[in-house]
């Protein structure tokens, strides 16, 4: 069996643990040539309150990529405007819509959309360029919350040091293995957390959920010179791995992101470290547990596609402009009645619903 069909995730390491769901059988395996299709559908209803209403939902990324591919979107509702338009200054897809007059504001937008599980096989990768694209800089520079100077710069001076880092590949898994080490879930915090690297290595707030533990990544990672972005998404589908890492059906509260880092000639490299402390704090297992190692080994280089990305933006800008500036990242749905922001993580009152449906065959339509 060839290393590029399958990779065990769990390996023999397995059974140390044996009464813990993830660690149950040692025979777990992710099939990366197997294409899985998802229906994802947004059910919105708006506040029948003030003249105007607007509402920007965050779309499966439509860019082909190896392993996630949109094959069309569609809109229902009351709505007289409605724009599947592109992020401003990216490729990035966002669903647009308008109320401009009385009566129920409510619609549906649903995405089909097909996911193979990504894997870089580190052991068999080359670094002989040492040219950069220019597409690919941009990911090396300072943002609002990733500040790449002071405490960060030196917080990754130190890392690699520590580890005796030398190379891109190297570097980067000392920052991640790093990471989880210092790093905690915090179950108790709403939304997915604010990403402010600063703020966590200065207060030692070294707990958070998957944008502070995927920010700190790749914060760290571009202070070092090595490019590395957070991509934004949704889980859509039940996990191989752990049922704690997605849920079936309804998905409203499922957002969820995860980072990689580029290396010349081998390309963007996944990396999943937030997950692996969720599996930490959801066993009650130590940092130096055997099987959390393992795992955080096999983390290195592998998504697990019950998962779709919608964009790999911070700092963005709405599109029509909206009177929220900027947002930090867009990864839950966003509404404004007469240019007031409506609480995107309060989905009930704001209200919506995610669903995810897994699709029967390749060539699913709606």
């Amino acid at each position: 069996m060839k290393r590029r069909d399958f990779i065990k995730i769990l390996g023999a390491g397995a059974l140390i643990n044996p009464i813990t769901s993830i660690f149950a059988s040692p025979a777990r395996k992710l099939d990366y040539d197997k294409w899985n299709g998802f229906r994802l559908s947004y059910h919105v209803t708006l506040p029948n309150t003030g003249k105007r209403a607007r509402l920007w939902l965050p779309l499966p990324d439509s860019t082909d990529t190896k392993y996630q591919i949109t094959l069309g979107n569609i809109w229902d509702g009351t709505n007289k405007i409605a724009q599947f338009n592109k992020l401003k200054n990216s490729n990035s897809p966002v669903f647009y819509a308008e109320w401009n007059h009385p009566g129920e504001r409510h619609l549906t937008v649903s995405s089909i959309v097909k996911t193979s599980h990504h894997f870089t096989d580190l052991e068999r990768a080359t670094n002989d360029s040492k040219y950069t694209p220019a597409t690919i800089k941009p990911f090396l520079n300072a943002t609002r919350l990733l500040p790449l100077d002071g405490i960060v710069r030196q917080t990754a001076i130190n890392i690699t040091s520590e580890y005796g880092a030398t190379s891109p590949i190297e570097k980067a898994r000392a920052i991640y293995n790093w990471v989880i080490t210092n790093t905690d879930h915090n179950s108790d915090l709403s939304g997915r957390g604010s990403g402010d690297i600063k703020f966590i290595l200065e207060n030692k707030v070294m707990s958070g959920k998957c944008v502070d533990i995927n920010s700190l990544f790749v914060g760290l990672c571009r202070a070092s010179g090595i490019p590395a972005r957070i991509q934004y998404g949704i889980r859509l589908n039940e996990s191989e791995l752990h049922p704690s890492l997605s849920r079936l059906s309804d998905v409203t509260q499922s957002q969820h992101s995860r980072s990689e880092f580029y290396v010349n000639h081998i390309g963007w490299i996944p990396v999943n470290p937030a997950d692996v402390n969720k599996v930490i704090k959801l066993e009650n297992l130590a940092h130096d547990h055997p099987s959390i190692r393992n795992l955080q080994k096999k983390f290195f280089g592998t998504w697990e596609m019950n998962w779709a990305s919608f964009n790999h933006l911070n700092d963005v800008e709405l599109t029509p402009t909206s009177t929220a500036r900027k947002l930090p990242y867009f990864m839950f749905p966003h509404a404004e009645i007469d240019g007031q922001a409506l609480d995107s993580l309060d989905p009930n009152n704001f209200s919506y619903k995610i669903t995810s449906s897994l699709l029967i065959g390749t060539g699913a339509t709606f």
